[in-house]
C-alpha cells in the first residue's frame, strides 16, 4: 500500500506561481511512478505530468508544457511547480502513484494508476 498526501494548493492571482507537493509513504513508495492530475468541476480528470521512480523519465501533457515542472526527491515527495497560472488552471490537483519494476517508466492514463491522494484545491483569480 502507498499513501499519498498533497499540499501546497491555495488561492493565487493570474500570473502567479505555486508549488504543490505530494508525500508518498508505504513500503512500495520508492518503487512507484508518480503523476499529477487535475479535475475541474464538471470536467474529466486530466493528466498533467508524470515521472518515473528514478526521476529520469518525465512526461507532460500539452496543457502543462512550458508552465509546469514535475520533479521528485529522494524522500519520495513529488513536486509540481506551476508558473504563469491562469484562471482556467483552477481545479483540484491530485497526485497518483503506480507501483512498477521499471525505474524509467511513466504512465499516461488514469486507469494505470493504483493509488490516489485526496487532492488539493488550486484557485486562480483573474
Amino acid at each position: 500500500q502507498v499513501q499519498l498526501v498533497e499540499s501546497g494548493g491555495g488561492l493565487v492571482q493570474a500570473g502567479g506561481s505555486l508549488r504543490l507537493a505530494c508525500a508518498a509513504s508505504g513500503r512500495a513508495a520508492s518503487s512507484c511512478a508518480m503523476a499529477w492530475f487535475r479535475q475541474a468541476p464538471g470536467q474529466e480528470r486530466e493528466l498533467l505530468a508524470g515521472i518515473s521512480w528514478s526521476g529520469e523519465g518525465t512526461y507532460y501533457a500539452d496543457s502543462a508544457k512550458g508552465r509546469f515542472t514535475i520533479s521528485r526527491d529522494n524522500a519520495n515527495t513529488v513536486y509540481l511547480d506551476m508558473i504563469n497560472l491562469k484562471p482556467e488552471d483552477t481545479a483540484v490537483y491530485i497526485c497518483a502513484a503506480k507501483f512498477t519494476y521499471y525505474s524509467h517508466t511513466y504512465y499516461y492514463t488514469t486507469s494505470e494508476y493504483d493509488y490516489w491522494g485526496q487532492g488539493t484545491q488550486v484557485t486562480v483569480s483573474s
